[in-house]
């Protein structure tokens, strides 16, 4: 069975920040979508696209120099998806007391060389964390469906 998890660790860079000295929103966003599509890719051995970010939380600020780590957990999977939980914390290298500065829902399709939705491994929790973070991504996942046919409903998105 392939790993249901990766980290990623770098540094905070002074191109990631904005005029606050705050790393920027949209950076933390990118380091998601990466860190969640390196884990579904290597969940199904597929290409991957991106279907949608779930409760995306600003938590705590990360600054230039801190220690950064993704970490990217497989929660919950369907026929073709992939529910990756997603947690950023930040820490001063100097005292390494980390800080959970961000979470979020990020899930994934698998897609063949026709861009078509293929088949991914089952996913099977291993502890009771495992388990409510499943329950988790299931009510979100359903909520999305219903948010997107609230919309078609009552403005016609499509």
């Amino acid at each position: 069975m392939p790993s249901s998890q990766l980290t990623f660790r770098f540094l905070a860079e002074p191109t990631d920040v904005n005029f606050g000295g705050k790393v920027h929103g949209g950076m933390v966003m990118k380091w998601i979508d990466q860190a969640g599509y390196a884990c579904a890719a290597q969940w199904s051995s597929q290409y991957c696209v991106t279907v949608s970010a779930n409760g995306i939380r600003f938590i705590n600020p990360i600054l230039v120099g801190q220690v950064v780590t993704v970490k990217a957990s497989i929660v919950h999977t369907g026929n073709s998806s992939m529910h990756i939980y997603v947690t950023v914390s930040s820490c001063n290298p100097q005292d390494g007391i980390a800080t959970i500065t961000n979470r979020c829902f990020i899930t994934f399709m698998a897609v063949d060389v026709n861009g078509e939705p293929t088949h991914v491994p089952h996913y099977i929790p291993d502890s009771q964390e495992e388990l409510q973070l499943e329950l988790v991504a299931m009510h979100a996942k359903e909520f999305a469906k219903e948010l997107d046919e609230d919309f078609k409903s009552s403005i016609g998105y499509h």
